[in-house]
C-alpha cells in the first residue's frame, strides 16, 4: 500500500495540473486563487477536473462546483477528502 500523501504533495500536484492546463507558472498560484482568476474558463475547469480526479485515481461528487468562486483550495481539500474516502474503503461510504 502507498503511503498516504501530504497536503503539501497533493497541493504540489494540484497546482502543477491547473498550471498546466491555465498555461501559467505553478508558482504564480495561490491557495485563495479562483480558476477565473487564474484565467481558466468553465469548459477548461471541468478539464482541470477530470485531470485531477485521473491522477489521483478519486471520483469527486457533483457538488455544484462554482468555478468562478471556488478556490484552489477548495480543489485541494476535495482531493484530501476523496482520498481519505478512498483509503477508508467501501464500507465507510455505505
Amino acid at each position: 500500500m502507498n503511503a498516504p500523501l501530504s497536503d503539501a504533495d497533493i497541493q504540489s500536484q494540484v497546482f502543477g495540473i491547473i498550471a498546466k492546463q491555465a498555461k501559467i507558472d505553478a508558482a504564480t498560484l495561490k491557495p485563495e486563487s479562483t480558476l477565473k482568476d487564474l484565467g481558466v474558463a468553465s469548459l477548461d475547469a471541468i478539464e482541470v477536473i477530470f485531470d485531477i480526479e485521473e491522477h489521483f485515481d478519486v471520483t469527486f461528487p457533483d457538488q455544484g462546483t462554482n468555478f468562478d468562486t471556488d478556490t484552489v483550495q477548495h480543489l485541494i481539500d476535495a482531493v484530501r477528502s476523496a482520498l481519505d474516502a478512498k483509503a477508508a474503503g467501501p464500507e465507510a461510504a455505505a
